[in-house]
């Protein structure tokens, strides 16, 4: 909570700072940001085999939330594009290190029975820390009579100076309160396999139909986009994002204890079947209220889906391997989500923006029809 607390406050008006104040170009933007997530995804990978050999978690972790959380303070001080590339890197390098192993280690830290509460909880407290950045910084661009297209750096910098103090608690907290728990298990890996022979087969085909829904699930950043299409402000596209996460920290946790009582298949399908119809929805929505209202309950999908499905990991992998298949489940994810944000923008320029979220709904529905035969026992 803390952590994306920080993050949400500095991260979201980035994109602002980088065009008003040092008069980036889209495309230097979209270099960052695509530099940044490769990055953090492909370090999913390696730092999830690296927690399995050395049988280690909180390191990793704290490594992890401190090179984010030392490097994004000196935004403050940056003047050019090279040096916020320079800490975007760094930030999601500490993402790409940390992420697997603390799935890992929650999991490790959980009775089998309650591995949705414990994903779900997770999952609710990571965007309330977003619900309570987004409407400071809402207050702040409004209170400083913020106009719809700019950013000041005396602005930014507030943001940059109140996201520091929940940073250093985030290290305090992983330093003084986390405990290591010993995964079971073998005591060593003994070699990485790009062919996953020892790992589920249900996992792999998981992995599979996974892929094909990421590749309808393009950014966001295209509903922002629309978002403002349809005439919305930043203040109000902020305030939206709020309620966005208002609703993902609400389905969170209810959803992942209700995982551990009916399984985990049909809450994924659920999540996935609202993703496909609110797709629809921003498709043709075209008045501002219905968009925001829309974008509010896409707040659900998140909440219903992302703990459960790493709860899902959990089931289908043993406990000496699951930093590994993490990073897998990881990269899976980020991976297909570069070629899925490509033929999203592809779809806008060529076709029109509804052909992308039509797109979207359609492989969000293929997706769910292959979900049973993924996760069939043999």
């Amino acid at each position: 909570m803390l952590n994306d607390f920080s993050s949400e406050l500095t991260l979201r008006t980035l994109p602002l700072f980088l065009s008003n104040v040092l008069g980036i170009k889209t495309e230097i933007i979209g270099l960052i940001e695509g530099i940044a997530d490769t990055t953090s995804t492909l370090l999913k990978l390696i730092s999830g085999y690296l927690s399995d050999i050395v049988k280690k978690r909180k390191a990793l972790v704290f490594l992890g939330y401190a090179l984010s959380n030392l490097s994004r303070p000196f935004l403050y001080w940056t003047t050019t594009w090279p040096v916020v590339l320079l800490i975007r890197f760094l930030d999601r390098v500490g993402k790409g290190v940390r992420t697997s192993p603390k799935d890992a280690l929650i999991a490790d830290s959980t009775e089998p029975e309650n591995l949705g509460k414990a994903f779900g909880f997770n999952r609710a407290l990571d965007p309330f820390g977003a619900v309570l950045a987004l409407f400071i910084a809402a207050a702040i661009l409004q209170w400083s009579e913020a106009t719809t297209v700019s950013m000041s750096r005396e602005i930014f910098q507030k943001l940059i100076i109140i996201s520091t103090i929940p940073g250093i608690l985030v290290l305090l907290l992983l330093a003084f309160f986390i405990k290591e728990v010993p995964p079971k298990g073998e005591k060593t890996v003994k070699k990485f396999s790009l062919s996953f022979h020892e790992l589920d087969l249900r996992f792999k085909k998981f992995l599979v139909v996974l892929i094909l829904f990421t590749l309808g699930n393009s950014s966001d950043a295209f509903l922002i986009l629309k978002a403002k299409e349809n005439g919305m402000t930043i203040v109000e596209i902020f305030i939206m994002l709020g309620f966005f996460n208002l609703i993902s920290v609400l389905v969170s946790y209810p959803a992942g204890a209700l995982s551990d009582k009916i399984g985990r298949l049909k809450l994924i399908a659920g999540g996935w079947i609202v993703y496909a119809l609110l797709y629809l929805g921003f498709a043709v929505a075209s008045n501002p209220k219905i968009f925001a209202l829309l974008y509010i309950l896409y707040g659900a999908y998140y909440g219903i889906t992302e703990g459960v499905e790493k709860a899902m990991v959990a089931d289908l992998v043993p406990s000496e391997k699951r930093a590994s298949a993490y990073g897998l489940y990881n990269a899976a994810i980020g991976l297909s989500a570069l070629p899925a944000s490509l033929i999203a923008g592809i779809l806008w320029d060529i076709v029109n923006p509804a052909a992308a979220f039509y797109f979207g709904s359609m492989m969000a529905l293929l997706a769910v029809l292959l979900l049973p035969w993924a996760l069939k026992r043999n």
